[in-house]
């Protein structure tokens, strides 16, 4: 036995003290220690604190100074990941979060994340999970690694640690993922511990919203969670189920008998005393009671029997919850929203819009938004109700907030009838001159719109449409001033002579308004005569004579302030006097004459085509400007959201039919990401507004790229059996200078002669000039449903092609803007698309588009890529589908 001392080492011989070191003393020790601290300094010197890599820069003045700071600390990050220095990861990995937040690139420590996690210390599993959600992408082989640290961590005795486990997974769980854990998953929910259970019930939620497929895997557990005590839980709990119900109307189905039990809990809560635990000013648990009603409102929608059973409690709830606080408000507004969404009683919607008209007086701006925009909803559900609040609304055109302004002028609208007209229009009229400059035009547009379908007298809509050119000024829409011109020719004479008075004495007090100018100068060339020689008019000024007229015309058409297009206008105006007035034509050629110069090659042509009626076809122009035959006024089908008409119809001339074939449109770019790659060549449709022409195969090759265009591209055949010929419609445009519209007539070419038109107009798309078929039903299929937008198809066989109807459905809570619908088919069908009827869908709005399929082969089978985009809040969003369950037709 060695001596415990060491000197009593000496005592023993040298062969058997195998501890004795002859070059072993002090001063080698000492030595060898300070060797070995200074390589270890120069090779892991301690790091820099996260809170004075903060500090560092926060003190850069400049973006180089910041970037050389992120730099210097990156390159010394990726320095200790190489030598494996464990003491330190923890801290360089928390610098490397900050690095990542301020967008510098950390992904070189996913690695490094993965390593903590497989530690056993809680401090480290915790950094290491928040840097997986962090800096994980989509690669296969880290989300292996990931999946199996996640798997051990699921298991452990520690709730703490499954729960890292849990949040982690219930934030970047891919689908291969969420299918290897999902037992998992389902196993924590049934666990004994409340903080596993909640936290697996999240989890649950997140993985069915990104693997909905998953679902079943999850409805046995689910059924008691509403059971539970814990408020926790059954937050998470309504939470999932209302996913559930959402994705799958099968499951909607099986929990409508939960509503009892809802009911239930919303009754607890409202009736509860005080909970300290779940108060939020002097209400129990207001989170929980605004995901209760979110799920009532889903499964009452459409449903007679669960809207019976929740009728009572939502009375309870809008009348006894207190509104002096936020927190009251966002539960009655949640309670509005169901009760106007389900099958309620009369008494109750009335009830729910009197709560919004409460909103209109708060004082929180948001809140009368937020009632502004749910009224614009609800104002088809029970205009009545809305009604009453009407005096409110207009108040709330005064409000300096621009947002509150849109949505109660938007709302004004939705509530204008026959017996308001008068008063509403009075108030729009104020709030008109007054508005900004964003909202001239789409107000403008609206009140055109409403005094057309509520005008009480002919001369009333007269003068409402003049107020409405002198207030909104230049930024009327051309549509207002085609339609007014419409309206006024249709007017009995009597009221184009006293509107040309009003228009006369409007355009001498301001001649910088262009769309007043030109239907003030259209009217006075129509009724010049009436309004000089009628001596029943009433003048506010002197009565003009015709020199003042040809003076006023004169100094329009030489003035800097006066456009174009108003210049158009006035000369063929002017022209037009040069037949009713009694004596001026010497001025009136004097004028147009000086007009064959002119530089505008517009003005030019007109001058010059004028002079020759002064002239040698002087005997022409009694006839050829004599009065305007009334027009047929084609109504606006409708206004969106921002004012913009969605479809109108051009002036027609009775008698005449106009064919537009000059919109054939293709969108290169987008078409080729639905075309995709591989054997299923996708054909492009040709977009067109009424009528498609042929399109040979080579105006599509640019489009198409490499794709096979070997199949023909929709020539227009004449079936005669005598000859083969091909027939292709010709436009002729002719410009009537009197109205300034457009008319075109579809002319018809055959082999070059004159010959008269073929009368197969099936083909050419003109399907109201060939002789009536009996059109079979159309058959409904939904082509997309999601995020609350749906599409359906309305298919219907017609003679040599099918019809297909989109029909697009808003059923969210937001407005969309740039919709914009696009469609691809095999190569062994053609397809045309029409125009959509608008671009922009409300709330509960709808827009559609005919398209029309022709099959090249009996055994084809129709498919179609869907492309849709749109804009929603200002985020741009693009959805993708694919429809193959079209019906037999």
């Amino acid at each position: 036995m060695y001596p415990y001392y060491e000197n009593e080492w000496g005592i023993l011989p040298i062969e058997h003290n195998r501890r004795f070191n002859p070059g072993l003393n002090m001063a080698t020790i000492r030595q060898a220690i300070n060797e070995t601290i200074e390589r270890g300094i120069m090779r892991m010197p301690t790091p820099t604190r996260l809170r004075d890599l903060i500090r560092q820069i926060r003190a850069a003045k400049t973006q180089a100074e910041e970037r050389a700071v992120v730099n210097r600390e990156c390159a010394y990050i990726r320095s200790t990941f190489r030598e494996e220095d464990s003491v330190w990861r923890c801290r360089n990995i928390a610098k490397l979060f900050y690095i990542h937040m301020l967008g510098y690139p950390a992904h070189f420590g996913q690695l490094e994340c993965l390593k903590l996690i497989a530690s056993p210390k809680f401090t480290d599993k915790r950094i290491g999970y928040l840097g997986a959600m962090l800096l994980l992408d989509e690669r296969q082989d880290v989300h292996l690694l990931i999946t199996n640290c996640l798997k051990n961590d699921l298991n452990s005795p520690t709730q703490f640690v499954v729960g890292l486990a849990l949040c982690t997974l219930g934030a970047i769980a891919s689908p291969e993922m969420a299918r290897d854990l999902a037992g998992e998953i389902e196993k924590l929910m049934k666990s004994p511990n409340a903080y596993i259970r909640k936290k697996a019930v999240l989890c649950a939620f997140r993985i069915i919203r990104r693997v909905p497929e998953l679902m079943e895997i999850f409805l046995p557990a689910t059924r008691s969670l509403l059971n539970e005590k814990n408020h926790g839980i059954l937050i998470t709990g309504v939470t999932l189920i209302t996913e559930m119900c959402e994705n799958s109307p099968d499951t909607l189905n099986h929990f409508k008998k939960i509503v009892p039990n809802l009911v239930r809990i919303l009754k607890n809560l409202i009736l509860a005393g005080y909970s300290p635990e779940h108060d939020v000013s002097g209400v129990s648990d207001p989170f929980l009671q605004v995901k209760i009603l979110r799920l009532l409102r889903i499964l009452g929608r459409n449903d007679s029997e669960s809207s019976e059973a929740m009728n009572d409690i939502l009375a309870q709830v809008a009348t006894n919850t207190e509104t002096s606080k936020n927190v009251g408000n966002t539960i009655l507004y949640e309670t509005v929203l169901t009760i106007m969404d389900i099958k309620s009683e009369g008494g109750l919607r009335v009830l729910a819009v009197n709560i919004l008209g409460r909103f209109l007086l708060n004082n929180d701006k948001n809140i009368r938004y937020i009632a502004l925009h749910t009224l614009l909803k609800t104002v088809n559900v029970d205009i009545s109700a809305v009604q009453r609040h009407r005096s409110t609304i207009l108040e709330c055109l005064k409000d300096p907030d621009v947002t509150i302004r849109k949505r109660a002028m938007e709302l004004s609208f939705a509530l204008v009838n026959a017996q308001n007209i008068r008063a509403m229009a009075k108030e729009l009229l104020i709030f008109l001159e007054k508005a900004d400059a964003e909202f001239k035009a789409q107000c403008s547009s609206s009140m055109v719109l409403s005094a057309e379908r509520y005008a009480p007298t002919i001369r009333w809509h007269l003068d409402t449409l003049l107020s409405i050119l002198i207030a909104a000024g230049n930024y009327v829409r051309d549509d207002v001033t085609s339609s007014t011109i419409q309206m006024i020719s249709s007017s009995p004479s009597n009221e184009q002579a006293y509107i040309a008075v009003k228009f006369w004495e409007a355009i001498h007090e301001t001649q910088d308004n262009q769309p007043l100018t030109q239907v003030g100068v259209w009217c006075i060339g129509e009724s010049g005569d009436q309004m000089l020689y009628n001596s029943e008019l009433e003048f506010s000024g002197e009565k003009p004579d015709e020199a003042a007229i040809i003076e006023l015309y004169s100094k329009l058409l030489w003035s800097n302030q006066v456009n174009t297009v108003s210049k158009q206008y006035a000369l063929v105006s002017l022209a037009k006097l040069s037949t009713r007035l009694k004596c001026g034509q010497n001025e009136i050629k004097e004028i147009i004459d000086t007009f064959g110069s002119h530089l505008n090659i517009d003005l030019q042509q007109r001058g010059v085509e004028f002079s020759q009626l002064f002239g040698q076809y002087n005997h022409l122009r009694e006839s050829l400007l004599e009065k305007m035959p009334a027009m047929t006024i084609n109504k606006i089908n409708g206004i969106n959201s921002n004012g913009d008409i969605m479809e109108e119809e051009l002036p027609r001339i009775t008698a005449e039919k106009t064919v537009n074939n000059n919109n054939v449109k293709s969108n290169t770019d987008t078409l080729l990401d639905l075309l995709g790659n591989g054997d299923d060549i996708i054909s492009p449709p040709i977009q067109t507004t009424m009528t498609t022409t042929a399109v040979p195969a080579s105006n599509l090759l640019d489009l198409l790229g490499d794709i096979d265009m070997s199949a023909p591209a929709m020539p227009i055949m004449n079936n005669n059996n005598n000859n083969n010929i091909i027939t292709s419609p010709v436009t002729m445009s002719i410009l009537d200078d009197n109205e300034n519209t457009k008319i075109s007539e579809s002319l018809f070419n055959i082999n070059g002669s004159g010959g008269a038109p073929t009368e197969n107009y099936g083909d050419l798309g003109l399907d109201f000039l060939s002789t009536p078929t009996t059109q079979t039903s159309a058959k409904i299929t939904t082509a997309f449903d999601k995020n609350d937008l749906l599409i359906t198809f309305a298919t219907t066989r017609k003679s040599d092609y099918v019809e297909v109807i989109m029909t697009t459905t808003n059923n969210s809570l937001d407005t969309l803007e740039q919709y914009l619908f696009q469609a691809a088919v095999p190569k062994s069908f053609q397809l045309q698309m029409m125009s959509p009827t608008g671009s922009v869908l409300l709330p509960g709005g709808i827009v559609s588009q005919e398209m029309r399929v022709k099959s090249n082969s009996p055994s084809a089978v129709l498919r179609m890529k869907l492309r849709i985009s749109f804009v929603c809040n200002g985020n741009p969003i693009l959805e993708q589908a694919e429809v193959s369950n079209f019906p037999d037709v």
